[in-house]
């Protein structure tokens, strides 16, 4: 049995859970989100906790039995918590405002690069160099983040350029490091 798979997720309260055949859908206080799960794996609630279970022991059912078990617990976290990224913005002139439902960055070209902000998704800057992105959609944010990310990834040289917080960028010596 998979270990993830038969752990069992807890609901907690103000989150209402519906299953329908092979579509779940949740909802509470920071959003609702659907998801269509694998015809192979069934999802029951019993009272306030959901158990995720698989027909047989084939390989691709053992695999798709922890996905679906992690998958379903994100969105009940994601309605209650919220999941967010943090970035930094490194370099000198680079730098980051929001304005409305858009994300204007500054990042060493001739122009402005614009990212507009998309529906499940907030943005906020907190000061000119940190952006955080959060909302209930863990791959969302996670996909948002990234496409930010892309706009201007660090360099290793001198590490300007956008990274996530907790990333480590290793650095190269130059031409004059011999």
């Amino acid at each position: 049995m998979s270990r993830i798979g038969r752990e069992p997720i807890n609901v907690p309260a103000g989150v209402t859970v519906k299953i329908d055949g092979n579509h779940i859908a949740v909802k509470g206080p920071k959003g609702e989100l659907e998801m269509n799960i694998h015809p192979n794996m069934t999802v029951v609630q019993e009272g306030n906790v959901l158990h995720v279970t698989r027909p047989d022991d084939e390989q691709q059912n053992k695999a798709l039995h922890g996905l679906t078990r992690s998958l379903v617990n994100d969105m009940v976290v994601g309605v209650t918590q919220e999941f967010s990224k943090t970035l930094e913005i490194n370099g000198v002139g680079y730098r980051a405002q929001k304005t409305g439902k858009q994300l204007i960055m500054n990042l060493g070209f001739s122009h402005q690069v614009t990212v507009d902000e998309i529906p499940g998704i907030t943005i906020d800057v907190p000061d000119q160099n940190k952006i955080i992105i959060h909302g209930p959609d863990k791959q969302k944010v996670g996909q948002f983040a990234a496409d930010v990310r892309m706009k201007r990834p660090p360099e290793p040289y001198k590490g300007k350029g956008i990274k996530y917080a907790e990333e480590v960028i290793r650095r190269k010596e130059g031409k004059t490091g011999k």
